[in-house]
């Protein structure tokens, strides 16, 4: 049996009566226990593995059939489930494992994707009316777990679980997904522009194009790269708007004078909760693609990001802050709630930083100047540095193969 201290520790100590008259039952059969009993090694094993909701998938619960027990639900953690099929085992717990491991074998091997349009809308759940939770630009990689009508679950780069339409992600197979990786590709840095029929801006568009949009390239002419759509469209880009990906990635310098000069490139672009793009940016979603920009994956929301690189201040003393540095805002801890980060801008010095809030714009720290941002400053929690850091929870494009061939596994 789950010992009682263990089940206390996780909120069960409404039931305690209830386990104790069935542990002191006669009639009671070895094995077999209730359900709210395999409830508290779940949640254990939830809480070691899958705290955050957002970024690990660990669906379990616990039914009783009669005399069995059936674990039921899904994951894509299999080290998670092992974990937890252990544990009960070494309580004597027998159950009936009805845990569907992702991805789900209906994909027919298509496990692996890549976002074939600009930006590609994740929702929490598989309708375009639900929540936007965070976007996709073009190339992006993504895992796929599962499909329900025309919808795939996938997990983004970041870690990121949400629902896309059939039209934003390409499915493939690792072999298709391999060959995809080894191929030739560029970038595309304008904030804003298109792709075309010819090498020639006055012929068709094909699609509309957003800074970091990653193409696999097949050819150049007059000027222009010819490029494949990961659903294998055609189309032409202009060459001065973009650079073959591995000489970006070796040109890059994520210094904090080259994060203003990103930032200030998406200057006037409006909130748009969930975005990730120069179409529109929430708060994290902005920091997210500045940093992106300039060849390092952060994690997707405020209170994720917080968690990353080196503490630098919390009482407002902001001469110790370089240009960088992320500011966090929100709800202080109080001895009846925690702490709520909200939302998060960049540092840019003399003073100032740069944030998306109803558009993207740069706010005053100076207490005496015109333009002071009291409602910030007041909510002002702490800022954290991540140039110069070498943190785990960030993807350094230098040192990765994200877009290029080799074998290395997303971060869960």
């Amino acid at each position: 049996m789950i010992n009682l201290r263990t089940l206390k520790n996780f909120g069960f100590a409404a039931v305690f009566s209830g386990l104790l008259f069935t542990a002191c039952n006669s009639n009671t059969e070895e094995g077999v226990v209730t359900a709210t009993e395999a409830d508290a090694a779940i949640e254990e094993v939830r809480q070691q593995h899958a705290p955050d909701k957002r970024v690990a998938l660990f669906d379990i619960e616990a039914v009783k059939r009669e005399n069995e027990l059936v674990l039921r639900g899904e994951s894509n953690m299999p080290g998670a489930i092992e974990d937890l099929k252990q544990k009960l085992a070494a309580e004597n717990v027998k159950f009936t494992d009805s845990i569907q491991l992702l991805p789900a074998s209906e994909l027919e091997g298509k496990t692996e994707g890549v976002v074939p349009i600009s930006v590609a809308n994740l929702r929490s759940k598989p309708s375009h009316s639900s929540e936007l939770v965070t976007q996709a630009t073009l190339g992006t990689p993504l895992k796929v777990y599962k499909k329900e009508g025309g919808w795939y679950y996938v997990q983004t780069p970041d870690g990121y679980l949400a629902w896309v339409d059939y039209g934003g992600v390409t499915s493939l197979t690792p072999q298709e997904f391999q060959t995809w990786k080894a191929s030739e590709k560029i970038i595309y840095l304008e904030p804003y522009g298109f792709s075309y029929s010819k090498p020639d801006k006055d012929s068709d568009v094909v699609t509309d194009l957003v800074s970091g949009n990653i193409f696999e390239v097949t050819g150049e002419k007059n000027g222009f790269y010819e490029v494949k759509y990961p659903n294998n469209k055609m189309a032409y880009v202009a060459k001065s708007d973009a650079q073959p990906y591995l000489e970006w990635v070796a040109s890059l310098e994520p210094t904090g004078e080259n994060l203003i000069k990103t930032a200030r490139e998406m200057m006037g672009v409006p909130y748009l909760w969930g975005g990730t793009s120069s179409k529109g940016v929430d708060c994290s979603g902005y920091t997210k693609t500045i940093f992106f920009l300039n060849g390092m994956v952060i994690p997707r929301d405020a209170s994720q990001q917080i968690a990353a690189g080196e503490e630098i201040d919390s009482v407002k003393n902001f001469e110790n802050l370089q240009a960088g540095d992320l500011l966090y805002f929100g709800r202080k801890a109080t001895d009846t709630t925690s702490e709520r980060i909200i939302h998060v801008g960049m540092w840019i010095g003399d003073n100032k930083f740069i944030h998306s809030m109803g558009e993207v714009h740069e706010s005053n720290f100076d207490t005496t100047a015109t333009d002071f941002d009291e409602y910030n400053y007041n909510r002002y929690l702490r800022t954290k540095r991540v140039l110069g850091t070498n943190d785990e929870r960030i993807i350094y494009l230098a040192q990765s193969d994200l877009f290029t061939d080799g074998n290395r596994e997303f971060k869960n």
